[in-house]
C-alpha cells in the first residue's frame, strides 16, 4: 500500500509541475520515512555520496567545454564549414544542420548544448530562407539528439559510472548509431526537399571548403584529440573532460581570439547553473534509487524477465517502451541512476552485453528530449523559433520516426554496433 501511496504522490507532484529533481526527493524522504529503523538522515547521505564520484566530474566539464564553444563562436564556424560543404543540395542548410550537429556532437556531448549554439543560428537562418518555422525548428532539435549518442556522451557517462562499464567501449559503439541517426534524418531531409521543394545555397569552390575547414580545423581536431584519449587510455573520462574545456578556452582565446577575459566569469556561472540543474537531480535519484532497494524493486524485476516468455527480445522491448515513455518527463542523467541498477542484473542475466544495453538507453533517453512535455530540446529550439510545443513536435516528428527505427535496429542487431568496436579494440569488451 505504501508503494502505491509513494507512486500517487511521485506522479501528483509531476501534474502540479514541481520540479523533477524536488519530485524524487520528496518522493525519497517520506519512502524513507515510512521504512522502521531507518533514520532519515539517509537521504541526504546518499545524495552526497551519489555525487562523491572522480568520473563525474566530467558532466560540468563537458558543459563547460560546450559553453565555451559556443560562446567563442566556434560553432558558428564549425556551421559555416558545414553549409560549404552541403548547402548547395536541396534542403542545403537542413543538411547542414544535421551534419553540423554530428560534428558538434564530438566535441561537446551535450545535446541541450547543441540546440542552443546551432539553434541560434541556423533556426533564424533557415526561417530566412523560406523554410516553414516547424522544419527548421524540428531539424534542429531532432538533430541535436545525436550529442548524446557520438561520443564524448555525458549520458554514457553516467551509465559507465552506474554499471562500471568501459566508457571508451561505449564512446566506441556509439560512433557508428551516431552516425546512422545522422545519415537517416538527411534521408528524411532528403525525401521532403524534393516534395516542399526545399531551398538550396550556390556551389561554394573547392578553395573555399579549404580555406574554411583550415578555419574550423581547431575546433574539428577536439573530438580526435578527446575519443583518441580516452580509447587509448591516455585519459581517463573526467581527465578528457577538463582537457576539452582548457583547449576550447585556448582556442577561443588565442587562435580565434573570440573569447575575452572579461566573458569568462558569465561563462562559468552559466555552466554552474547548468551543472546544477543535472548533477541535483542525479542526487535525489541516489536517494529514490536507495528507497528502491529496501523495497527489492531489482530482484522483482529480475524474477518477471527471467521468467517471462520472449526472454531477451521481450526485455528489450520493454525498455524500449518505458525509456521512451520516462523520457517525456525525466531527463536522461537522473532516468539512469533510478533505473539501469534496476534493469542490469536482469540484462547480464538474459546475456545482454551492458554496452549494448548503455547504447539502447542511450540512444532511447536522447529521443526523450523532443518528445512533450519535458523535452529539454525541443523546448530550447521552439523558443528559438518562436513557437509553441505542439507546431514544434510536428516538426520533429518525421526525424524522430526514423532515429526510431535506427534504435530498434542497434537493439535487435546488436552484431553490427557492437561486432565492429570489438574488431577494432577487442580488449574494451
Amino acid at each position: 500500500m505504501t508503494e502505491v501511496l509513494l507512486i500517487l504522490a511521485f506522479i501528483t507532484f509531476i501534474a502540479i509541475g514541481v520540479p523533477i529533481s524536488f519530485s524524487l526527493g520528496l518522493v525519497a524522504f517520506f519512502g524513507i520515512a515510512t521504512v522502521p529503523g531507518i533514520p532519515s538522515i539517509v537521504i541526504f547521505n546518499k545524495m552526497f555520496y551519489g555525487l562523491n564520484s572522480f568520473i563525474l566530474l566530467a558532466v560540468p566539464l563537458f558543459i563547460l567545454a560546450a559553453n565555451l564553444m559556443n560562446h567563442g563562436n566556434i560553432s558558428k564556424m564549425l556551421i559555416d564549414f558545414s553549409v560549404a560543404l552541403v548547402g548547395h543540395i536541396r534542403g542545403g542548410l537542413a543538411h547542414s544542420n544535421i551534419l553540423v550537429s554530428m560534428i558538434f556532437a564530438g566535441v561537446s556531448g551535450s545535446s541541450q548544448a547543441d540546440t542552443a549554439g546551432v539553434g541560434k543560428v541556423l533556426i533564424p537562418s533557415m526561417i530566412e530562407q523560406g523554410y516553414d518555422a516547424e522544419t527548421a525548428v524540428g531539424v534542429t532539435a531532432a538533430s541535436s539528439t545525436i550529442g548524446s549518442i557520438i561520443p564524448p556522451s555525458i549520458v554514457m557517462v553516467v551509465y559507465a559510472g552506474i554499471t562500471n562499464a568501459s566508457v571508451a567501449a561505449l564512446f566506441l559503439a556509439g560512433m557508428i548509431p551516431g552516425i546512422m541517426v545522422g545519415l537517416a534524418m538527411m534521408a528524411v531531409v532528403a525525401v521532403r526537399g524534393k516534395k516542399y521543394n526545399f531551398p538550396k545555397n550556390e556551389r561554394v569552390k573547392t578553395a573555399e571548403i579549404g580555406k574554411l575547414f583550415l578555419k574550423s580545423f581547431p575546433a574539428l581536431v577536439t573530438p580526435v584529440i578527446i575519443i583518441g584519449g580516452i580509447v587509448s587510455g591516455f585519459f581517463t573520462p573526467t581527465e578528457a573532460a577538463g582537457v576539452s574545456a582548457v583547449y576550447a578556452l585556448l582556442v577561443g582565446m588565442f587562435i580565434y581570439k573570440t573569447i575575452k577575459v572579461r566573458q569568462i566569469p558569465d561563462i562559468i556561472i552559466e555552466t554552474l547553473r547548468l551543472s546544477s540543474l543535472s548533477l541535483f537531480a542525479l542526487a535525489t535519484a541516489n536517494a529514490l534509487g536507495e528507497l528502491m532497494g529496501y523495497y527489492g524493486v531489482t530482484a522483482v524485476v529480475s524474477e518477471f524477465f527471467l521468467n517471462a516468455p520472449g526472454g531477451m527480445y521481450l526485455f528489450i522491448t520493454i525498455v524500449i517502451a518505458f525509456f521512451l515513455f520516462i523520457g517525456t518527463f525525466m531527463d536522461g542523467v537522473p532516468a539512469m541512476i533510478l533505473f539501469v541498477p534496476v534493469i542490469l542484473p536482469a540484462a547480464v542475466a538474459l546475456g545482454i552485453h551492458p554496452v549494448h544495453l548503455g547504447l539502447i538507453v542511450t540512444i532511447t533517453l536522447s529521443l526523450g528530449l523532443v518528445t512533450p512535455p519535458y523535452g529539454l530540446c525541443l523546448l530550447i529550439a521552439g523558443s528559438i523559433g518562436k513557437i509553441g510545443i505542439e507546431r514544434s513536435f510536428r516538426g520533429v516528428r518525421p526525424y524522430f520516426l526514423v532515429a526510431l527505427l535506427v534504435l530498434l535496429f542497434v537493439a535487435f542487431v546488436p552484431q553490427v554496433v557492437i561486432g565492429i568496436p570489438k574488431l577494432i579494440s577487442p580488449r574494451l569488451f
